[in-house]
């Protein structure tokens, strides 16, 4: 009897302590939503997601009293998946101004893209990491690189270690690489991150070479830097220092029968590929800069921005600057045909787009990477798995964000049609999800036309 009643007893407790999730004020449902699944490319269709206290709490086929809810969203034919990550991103430097500052994170978010990984490292990005992950300021979760490592800033070992030492103190993510690291600086940073435990992505120096990168194990490598100068026999005798943006230089002498070694190395080594497609397909490319002022996004930068852009783009692809339409044609097939191979046999593919760089708008230009991968013949499935679950992987934060899945934090982005069906929909946003915070496609829009106005007075 006194069994029977505990049984009882606990089975009332527990109706009760769900009934009272049910009722929770805070809570939001989700209803009859279509969710993807990022890791199979499956959808799980008509689904009620129930989100309180910034975590995806249940996932479910049927909800009890969903009037119960004080907060709901109809996702009848919508389709509800992790928020994107821009893995190649840029945090305004303190020179500028903190409004500013804000509405840069806002671009990111107002797409969709829910973290950001920051590739140019100052100390108030550690402050700004901080206001993001307690919900002070709306923006995407923060990881950040620490200041530049250089030719100039880490010349010697004993530069190089010192600088290790102190950026891994002071609690940045990753360390950055920039050009111009001398052979012996950059064998010494690698032993001094493997020790104090900091990890390093970013660019290849021309001393160090892609093999000798890969060996070192790059947590990344961004811009598929290094590799278009790897397949250059070494029977041509050039200078690596001569090899022009991102070797475009050396592109007639480019052999692509030694693609599938650098892949194996990738692979191997464990160093994921962050691309930036974007970067050549509108900056270093034959468009000229009146076709791309005349897009939407452009809008939201500061009237000066723009004209620098211009001004930048035009020095950097005329004939005088050494730029040829035919060459850009070889140098673009080259690097797709890296970016495919990369990611069918590499390590694996992050998303990313170097924004804000040349006419990539913060945020927007994501979407023109999703647009360079799709060319590249990437599908859609490994696209949105670049940006959702591969970020989570590479952070080792699985059980963080990266999956609409019960315990994780609600990162998320609703969208109007199926992504895997047509990548576009990515663009077709019903609203975002951050730290289980909704903003709506209407606020969403409110905000994006005060930045635009800010910006047409700058």
């Amino acid at each position: 009897m006194k069994k029977t009643l505990f049984v009882a007893i606990i089975l009332l407790c527990f109706s009760c302590n769900q009934a009272q999730e049910k009722a929770s004020k805070t809570a939001t449902l989700v209803s009859n939503v279509n969710v993807v699944d990022v890791r199979t490319g499956s959808i799980l269709e008509n689904r009620q997601v129930v989100i309180d206290s910034g975590k995806i709490r249940r996932i479910e086929q049927t909800v009890e009293n969903p009037k119960s809810y004080a907060n709901t969203i109809d996702g009848s034919g919508k389709y509800l998946m992790p928020g994107l990550a821009e893995m190649h991103a840029h945090i305004p430097p303190p020179s500028t101004d903190a409004k500013r500052i804000e509405e840069v994170l806002f671009l990111y978010l107002s797409n969709g893209i829910t973290t950001i990984r920051g590739m140019l490292g100052d100390p108030i990005h550690l402050g700004l990491r901080q206001k993001a992950s307690n919900g002070e300021i709306i923006s995407p979760r923060i990881y950040t690189s620490s200041p530049s490592l250089n030719g100039n800033t880490i010349p010697t070992p004993e530069e190089a270690e010192a600088k290790v030492r102190q950026y891994a103190k002071d609690g940045y993510d990753f360390l950055k690489i920039h050009p111009g690291v001398p052979l012996a600086a950059f064998d010494q940073m690698v032993a001094t991150a493997n020790e104090v435990g900091i990890p390093f992505a970013g660019h290849v120096p021309v001393d160090v070479g892609i093999r000798h990168a890969l060996e070192s194990k790059y947590a990344s490598i961004d811009h598929i830097d290094g590799f278009l100068e790897g397949l250059v026999p070494e029977s041509a005798n050039v200078r690596p220092d001569e090899n022009g943006f991102f070797g475009y230089n050396f592109t007639p002498l480019a052999d692509t029968t030694k693609i599938d070694e650098l892949v194996a190395m990738a692979k191997e080594n464990n160093v994921w590929i962050v691309p930036t497609q974007s970067l050549f397909e509108r900056w270093f490319a034959p468009i000229s800069a009146d076709e791309l002022l005349q897009q939407p996004e452009m809008k939201y930068m500061p009237t000066t921005t723009l004209e620098n852009w211009q001004r930048r783009k035009e020095e950097s692809t005329t004939t005088s600057a050494g730029f040829s339409e035919m060459q850009w044609q070889r140098f673009d097939s080259i690097r797709k045909q890296l970016l495919k191979k990369l990611q069918e046999g590499g390590h694996g593919m992050l998303l990313g787009s170097d924004a804000p760089q040349l006419f990539n708008v913060p945020g927007f230009s994501i979407h023109h990477e999703i647009d360079g991968m799709s060319g590249s013949g990437l599908s859609p499935l490994q696209i949105i798995q670049s940006g959702t679950i591969n970020p989570a992987k590479y952070f080792d934060m699985e059980d963080v964000f990266g999956e609409v899945k019960p315990g994780l934090e609600a990162d998320l982005i609703l969208v109007n049609g199926n992504p895997l069906e047509n990548l576009d929909a990515l663009q077709d946003l019903a609203g975002v999800f951050r730290q289980g915070k909704w903003l709506s496609k209407s606020e969403i829009e409110k905000r994006l036309n005060e930045i635009a106005k800010n910006a047409a007075q700058n």
